[in-house]
């Protein structure tokens, strides 16, 4: 998609209001918000609470439609749907993930997921909806196996970090899965198609232009073939691989670093999110929202990636989340120490057009 580089701005739809905490992150429910569906967004806060929030059609604005309490004793860190959107995963500081199944409007608990030692940080389907990952303060990585009758079974503990785990994140396409750690590190996990056994077969630091502080959040573009990922050293970095090479090879095509944006942010990066049309969004510690997009000025050296759009004073505390939804609208979903989560839309009127890389 093209932009017109002069005339774009972030526009704030609505302040989504009710946890009583931090908003720790933020999912857009898949399948919604097209066809007549309204867009569905659950959020998670250091209330103990989940927040389902639906879209009126008839207004256009988000209403509460749902509080998930009284499962997890602890703040809630990560929630992510199933790829179906019929299951929503929930990881917590009490050590447990939880999941939970709409019945008819109602979220019913239906499996709790216990094993870590402490504090889950983040929660990740695969794209088939086969597979969950959860990871952890305790350095582990976990692979649980979805069976029928909402049943789980934990396949695999990846001990490979020194560190805290901040994330998980599954390929959109492959299962190949990214975790990111308080070690500075990406690692890219793939399963050894002879054993069923999982290991790393690649650690992304700074041997090979990483990071060099705490890598928070990482989000792929829309083929599958370049990551970004943002850190405490306030850089963003851009990876890309060779996706036939990646398709055909188990996962173990090397993920080499083509581009880091630094200097745009002033504290830690927490998250970043690619959209399905190219555009890199950044939240910080900073209170800002940040737009990056790759532009085809000089791909003698590689891609280039430029500043669309800044908005400072985004929220009134950290930006913990961004999240861009499935839907091609240019909408957006923030999540702040502040209580708050923010609905954006990004809005551009077409002049001296620029071609934008995917």
């Amino acid at each position: 998609m093209n932009f017109a580089e002069e005339n774009f701005d972030l526009k704030e739809i609505q302040k989504l209001e009710g946890h009583t905490d931090r908003v720790w992150n933020l999912a857009w429910k898949p399948a919604t918000g097209v066809g007549g569906v309204p867009a569905v967004l659950s959020s998670c806060s250091g209330d103990k609470t989940v927040r389902i929030w639906e879209q009126s059609p008839a207004t256009g604005y988000f209403q509460c439609k749902a509080v998930l309490e009284e499962t997890h004793t602890r703040t809630v860190r990560s929630c992510a749907w199933s790829p179906s959107g019929k299951l929503l995963a929930t990881a917590s500081f009490d050590a447990t993930t939880a999941i939970w199944e709409d019945v008819g409007g109602d979220f019913e608990c239906v499996s709790a997921l216990e094993g870590h030692e402490n504090e889950v940080k983040s929660v990740s389907w695969n794209a088939s909806g086969s597979l969950l990952a959860t990871c952890g303060r305790d350095k582990s990585v976990w692979i649980w196996e979805v069976l029928p009758h909402n049943e789980f079974e934990c396949v695999s503990v990846l001990q490979g970090h020194t560190q805290d785990v901040k994330m998980v994140q599954w390929h959109p396409t492959m299962d190949i899965l990214f975790s990111c750690s308080y070690d500075n590190s990406i690692k890219v996990w793939a399963e050894d198609g002879d054993t069923d056994d999982w290991h790393c077969a690649q650690t992304l630091g700074e041997l090979n232009s990483g990071h060099t502080s705490t890598v928070w959040s990482l989000s792929f573009n829309a083929t599958g073939d370049k990551m970004v990922s943002c850190s405490d050293d306030l850089t963003i970095k851009i990876w890309a691989t060779d996706i036939i090479q990646l398709q055909s090879g188990n996962g173990n095509a090397p993920w080499t670093h083509i581009s880091t944006l630094s200097g745009y942010h002033d504290r830690t990066i927490f998250s970043v999110h690619w959209s399905r049309e190219g555009i890199i969004c950044s939240g910080s510690a900073d209170d800002a929202i940040r737009l990056f997009v790759g532009c085809e000025d000089d791909l003698v050296g590689g891609p280039t990636y430029k500043l669309l759009l800044k908005k400072d004073k985004a929220h009134d505390m950290d930006v913990n989340a961004v999240q861009w939804s499935s839907k091609e609208n240019k909408c957006l979903a923030s999540a702040s120490d502040d209580g708050t989560i923010k609905i954006w839309e990004l809005t551009t009127t077409s002049r001296g057009q620029k071609k934008l890389l995917p």
